[in-house]
């Protein structure tokens, strides 16, 4: 924090800045009552001079503050170098489209808990891309177009939820996260390694092109049974491998800055772990590979995986660590017992082949 220093200078009448100084033989003498009082006037008029300047220069060490802080964030959105925040706001704009796409997958299949939880990432992400636009930390234009993305996806998942939505509204909604995500997906990837490899759209142009001649042959009935069923899967699995390439951008960040590693709160990875563990009863249950293998990868690598980052760096205490390890592969393990005991089998693996199979 900036700290500012105050001189203390008087001021005369005439506004010039001097020393205060005492009254020398040489003066010229005045009746003691009238010399108090000059006295007194000159200090109050001192003290509003100095006050006055202290605002001033508190106000300017302000300003400054908070301009090299916006610059330097607008700087991380721009940079094409690695820098912590670039990847934590290049995860944010992830989390919010897998989210959004998310959303989408389980209102279609009714998942209730499921589409709490994605409606609670997004509005949890936008609630921070507010901050940053009322900090004036992120372009007006580029909040506005996220605000009307998050409003129009929320809206319309929820309408086609309770079934209120035109059939036409909504597969023009599924078409357009398909190739948003899927035009995304590489394009972070690739990212995430600049400046170690050059700085390219070509991935996301690429993977744009392609997304969206599938789904425009899809639509126009130019695929087979198994190739429109595919495409209209692929927001789905989009989603969950942004979600699942979140840890490896995170543990990238820690590898290139391991001071970051200090900034990442152990209890909110703790429940990053469990939160996407208690998925997994659930997805295993119903037999979604997807949603299985996407909460089973979050509650490893991202959750349990920052949680070990925290411990090789001496961030957490080593009952911390151990307690997280033991709950996770209870937790694991119990749910695979208890799947295989719902549907009478003698083994755990008899589920997870199903679950993999599809049969």
């Amino acid at each position: 924090m900036a700290k500012c220093l105050v001189v203390p200078y008087s001021y005369s009448s005439t506004g010039t800045r001097s020393r205060t100084r005492s009254s020398g033989s040489g003066s010229t003498s005045k009746p003691p009552g009238l010399q108090v009082q000059l006295q007194h006037h000159h200090l109050k008029y001192s003290l509003i001079q100095q006050n006055s300047l202290s605002v001033s220069v508190s106000a300017q060490c302000y300003y400054n503050t908070h301009t090299l802080l916006r610059r330097g964030i607008l700087c991380a959105l721009d940079s094409d170098v690695p820098h912590p925040l670039h990847h934590q706001v290049q995860g944010m704009f992830t989390g919010l489209l897998g989210n959004l796409s998310l959303l989408s997958y389980f209102a279609k299949k009714r998942e209730k808990e499921a589409i709490v939880v994605q409606t609670l990432g997004v509005i949890s992400l936008y609630a921070v891309f507010a901050q940053l636009s009322m900090a004036e930390a992120m372009p007006l234009s580029y909040f506005v177009i996220t605000s009307v993305v998050v409003a129009t996806g929320l809206v319309l998942n929820f309408l086609n939820y309770f079934g209120l939505l035109n059939a036409g509204i909504w597969r023009f909604w599924e078409d357009f996260i398909t190739v948003g995500g899927l035009s995304v997906l590489p394009q972070i990837m690739w990212s995430t390694f600049v400046p170690y490899i050059p700085n390219s759209i070509l991935p996301g142009v690429f993977a744009f092109l392609v997304a969206l001649v599938a789904v425009i042959m899809a639509r126009l009935g130019k695929l087979s049974a198994k190739g429109i069923k595919f495409v209209g899967a692929i927001s789905g699995w989009t989603a969950t491998l942004l979600f699942m390439w979140m840890p490896i951008s995170q543990m990238w960040t820690n590898f290139l800055n391991p001071d970051n590693i200090k900034g990442l709160s152990a209890f909110s990875m703790l429940l990053a772990m469990i939160g996407n563990g208690l998925m997994i009863p659930r997805a295993l249950f119903i037999r979604d590979f997807m949603w299985f293998t996407g909460s089973t990868w979050a509650s490893l690598f991202y959750g349990y995986g920052n949680i070990v980052c925290l411990y090789c760096f001496n961030s957490i205490s080593k009952e911390f660590f151990l307690a997280a390890t033991a709950g996770l592969i209870l937790w694991i393990g119990m749910a695979l017992w208890r799947d295989a005991d719902v549907y009478g089998y003698n083994s755990p693996f008899t589920s997870l082949k199903e679950l993999v199979s599809g049969s």
